[in-house]
């Protein structure tokens, strides 16, 4: 793994979570929730911006931004399949961003003492950040796993739809794991949800498989960029 394929594959984790959660705008469960999950977004799309244009740098051959975000194939990404799994319902959301989250603050702690000195800079920004983002899932799934029988079956049977998809986060970063899973475990316990068993793992996100959920995602986040290439406001 190079340099520029490591900061590609933060940048697109972070790019392709914060397309998703802005797909919540105008239908979260409440106005506050509303914007809260634009914040959140608009946290994600800060960190893919700043990882984006490093790792053009780092390949060399003149891409921003923009032409990493806007101008390349599903193949061409290196996003983990947990971040471009389609919202479903509330608590699916909510699962996911639990999981992600963890791991991002977990991760971003790690490369804010890196020698890299540019990108311990992204990570300690992105850092603080994260801790809000990991707050705001946690209490949304405590809320809803010890909340009504209702609740509860939606965010159980939400944890255990996303968790096979939570193992790809580790292949680069396999020390962060059990760390992850205590931090996660206190959360689940405390919203009365088992720790799933592991099982099924499905993988290949880092080398550009992906799942059918990333072309849709990709065909509505880009369709402007390619219908007006190089226009700006």
């Amino acid at each position: 793994m190079t340099d520029f394929e490591r900061v590609l594959g933060l940048g697109d984790d972070a790019l392709i979570a914060a397309q998703r959660l802005a797909e919540w705008c105008s239908r979260a469960p409440d106005m506050e929730e509303d914007i809260a999950l634009a914040n959140i977004a608009l946290d994600q799309l800060g960190a893919a911006r700043l990882l984006l244009t490093y790792a053009g740098e780092l390949e060399g051959r003149g891409r921003g931004e923009d032409e990493l975000a806007f101008l390349r194939d599903d193949r061409e990404f290196r996003n983990v399949q947990l971040v471009e799994l389609a919202n479903g319902d509330f608590a699916v959301t909510m699962a996911k961003l639990l999981f992600l989250s963890v791991y991002q603050r977990l991760l971003y702690a790690d490369l804010s003492a890196s020698v890299d000195e540019r990108l311990a800079g992204i990570a300690g920004k992105a850092r603080k950040e994260s801790a809000y983002h990991v707050d705001h899932a946690s209490l949304w799934v405590v809320r809803l796993g010890d909340g009504t029988d209702e609740s509860h079956r939606r965010m159980q049977s939400a944890v255990e739809a996303v968790w096979p998809y939570t193992h790809e986060l580790f292949e680069w970063y396999p020390g962060l794991r059990s760390p992850w899973l205590t931090l996660v475990q206190g959360v689940l316990e405390e919203a009365s949800i088992p720790l799933p068993a592991d099982g099924w793992a499905p993988t290949g996100g880092r080398s550009g498989v992906h799942t059918e959920a990333l072309s849709k995602l990709l065909a509505d986040m880009q369709v402007l960029h390619r219908a007006h290439p190089g226009a700006t406001w």
